[in-house]
């Protein structure tokens, strides 16, 4: 019998060591976060900063999906988003 693969793809907030959000989404994220930490492959701004924390994460089924709530957050404010970050905390 087949198990149906469900691919994950997740929406994550980072905090620089200058207090500052990067907000992203991807289907590996130990691998992105490698990438961000080696500075390799995209993201140039996380290249400025000596070091980041991960403080939201948030799973979806589809990119589509995923590509829709990271466009949501990146259009929030900085008080609005610190509020989902403490939401996310809070569970």
């Amino acid at each position: 019998m087949l198990e149906s693969v469900v691919a994950k793809f997740t929406v994550y907030i980072l905090r620089t060591n200058r207090d500052t959000l990067y907000i992203g989404q991807t289907q590996d994220l130990a691998s992105r976060l490698a990438q961000h930490r080696r500075h390799a492959k995209g993201a140039k701004y996380l290249a400025y900063f000596r070091s980041f924390e991960l403080v939201y994460t948030e799973e979806f089924a589809t990119r589509s999906a995923a590509l829709r709530r990271e466009a949501e957050l990146k259009r929030l404010s900085r008080a609005e988003k610190e509020n989902v970050i403490g939401l996310n905390h809070d569970e």
